[in-house]
C-alpha cells in the first residue's frame, strides 16, 4: 500500500511515527499526484482540511483526518476527536479497508451580479460551517490570535467583545422554486435583520459549538441556523446554550434544511467557512453529497 501524509501548520514527521508501524506501507510527504498513492493521512485542523478540499475531492482517495489543529470540528464530527481515535481507525483500515465512508461537503459560489445571480468565481468547498455576520467578524479576530490561544478557547474569547459591538444587518436567504415556465426561480425563505447566518454540513464549529445540532454529514442537505436581532445581554446569556445545541428553542433563532440557497446582504459582507475567509456576499451555498471519502471509526 502507498500512503501520503499531509502535515499542517505545527505538525512534523514525528507526528506520523505512530502510524508507520506497518512495514508494507510506502510513505511520501505532501499532496500526491493522481495515481501515486492509495490513501492520504491529513494532520491538521479545520483550516488545513479546508485549504486542501478541492485537491482531495479530485483525487477521490480515502482520507484519514488526524486532529492536530487549533480547531478540529470536522474530525470530531467524524468521531475522531483525538489522535488515538485516528490511530485506531488507521489500524482498522489496514486490516481490510472496510471503514471507508463518504461525506457531503458544502460549496460557496460568489455571485458576480447579485441582481441577476450570475456565477462569478468557481465554487469553493468547505467541510464544516459557512457563516455570514458576527461569525465572520469573530473568525477574523480569532485568526489574529496566537495559534495556541486559538486552540484553547480563542473563538469564545473573540466572540465575547463582538456580542456588544456587532449590530444586526439586513440579510435575505432565497431558496429555489420552479416558475410557471419551468425555469429556475428563487423565493425568499428568510428576510430580516440578522446577527448570524450559518450554513452547516457538520453539527460543530468554532471549537465545539453545536450550532446545527441536527446536522448530518451524509444526508444531502445543509442545516441553516439564522439568529435574528437579539438584545446584546440576551445574546451573551444565549451563547453558552450553543455548546449544547439548546439555542433552537429561542424565538429569535430560525432553523431549517436546504440543499441550495442564495444569500444577499444590503452591502457586501465577509463570508468565512471552516474559520477561513472565502469571499464576500452575494453568494450561493449548496451541498455536494458524498464527494469526499474518509476513514471513519470502525
Amino acid at each position: 500500500m502507498r500512503a501520503a501524509a499531509i502535515l499542517g501548520l505545527g505538525c512534523s514527521p514525528k507526528d506520523l511515527k505512530p502510524f508507520q508501524g506497518e512495514p508494507t506501507v510506502e510513505w511520501q510527504i505532501g499532496m500526491p499526484a493522481p495515481g501515486e498513492v492509495d490513501v492520504i493521512l491529513l494532520f491538521g485542523g479545520d483550516g488545513t482540511i479546508h485549504r486542501h478540499l478541492g485537491q482531495l475531492v479530485n483525487l477521490g482517495l480515502p482520507v484519514l483526518v488526524v486532529p492536530a489543529g487549533s480547531g478540529n470540528d470536522f474530525a470530531t464530527s467524524l468521531g475522531l476527536p483525538r489522535v488515538r481515535n485516528s490511530l485506531a481507525a488507521w489500524q482498522t483500515f489496514l486490516q481490510g479497508r472496510e471503514n471507508v465512508r463518504t461525506t457531503d461537503l458544502g460549496t460557496i459560489t460568489p455571485l458576480a451580479d447579485g441582481a441577476t445571480g450570475d456565477p462569478g468565481l468557481d465554487p469553493r468547498y468547505y467541510s464544516c460551517v459557512a457563516g455570514v455576520g458576527i461569525d465572520a467578524a469573530v473568525a477574523e479576530r480569532a485568526n489574529r490570535m496566537p495559534r495556541w490561544l486559538r486552540g484553547h478557547g480563542g473563538y469564545a474569547l473573540s466572540l465575547a467583545p463582538a456580542i456588544f459591538t456587532f449590530a444586526p444587518f439586513p440579510l435575505k436567504i432565497l431558496i429555489p422554486c420552479e416558475g410557471r415556465d419551468f425555469t429556475q426561480q428563487w423565493t425568499p425563505r428568510s428576510d430580516r435583520p440578522t446577527l448570524i447566518a450559518a450554513f452547516a454540513n457538520t453539527p460543530l464549529y468554532g471549537g465545539g459549538m453545536k450550532v446545527a445540532p441536527q446536522a448530518k454529514m451524509d444526508d444531502g442537505v445543509l442545516d441553516v441556523c439564522v439568529v435574528g436581532g437579539v438584545d446584546p445581554f440576551k445574546l451573551f446569556c444565549m451563547f453558552p446554550t450553543v455548546y449544547a445545541g439548546r439555542h433552537l428553542s429561542i424565538k429569535e433563532v430560525e432553523y431549517f434544511q436546504v440543499s441550495r440557497v442564495r444569500v444577499e446582504t444590503e452591502y457586501p459582507m465577509d463570508v468565512y467557512a471552516d474559520g477561513e475567509f472565502v469571499c464576500r456576499t452575494p453568494i450561493e451555498v449548496a451541498v455536494q453529497p458524498g464527494v469526499l471519502k474518509v476513514i471513519a471509526p470502525a
